[in-house]
């Protein structure tokens, strides 16, 4: 009787101390997003919203229908000085697991949408006359249980 009132007792510690690991979390890891920080040359504004709209946005939805990404955003922000980013572009990823071998998926969407890499470094050179990118960062959306 003792022996399994013991036992009884053991497991219900077992347990409970299982439930209170669960809970050391108050949350939980989402998705990870890509933020690029741009500063839009004066009055190239418009051209480059342009731009994104006719080369960026639809790179992007086939990017999505692929399922490389889930999703992109672009925002606007007051720049807080001269040098401050007015646009951040977003790249949402499932999780930090889909950046493994991106290279291997994204290549094949790119060359399609904006040929090979010259063709691709060129583009880029071409828009710095439009824009300049002051950095960008990964960041990770902590879910709240």
């Amino acid at each position: 009787m003792k022996a399994s009132l013991l036992l009884a007792a053991a497991c219900a510690c077992l347990f409970s101390a299982q439930a209170l690991a669960d809970d050391a979390r108050a949350y939980k890891e989402g998705p990870v997003t890509q933020v690029t920080y741009v500063k839009v040359k004066p009055g190239q504004f418009d051209n480059y919203m342009k731009w994104l709209d006719a080369n960026y946005k639809p790179l992007n939805e086939a990017l999505m229908k692929a399922k490389v990404i889930v999703s992109f955003n672009v925002y606007g922000q007051d720049a807080r000085d001269p040098h401050d980013a007015d646009l951040l572009l977003t790249v949402t990823y499932a999780n930090m697991a889909a950046l493994d071998n991106l290279d291997e998926r994204t290549d094949p969407i790119l060359e399609k949408f904006q040929g090979g890499r010259d063709k691709q470094n060129q583009g880029f050179a071409d828009r710095s006359s439009m824009r300049e990118i002051l950095g960008s960062k990964l960041i990770r959306e902590l879910v709240l249980k």
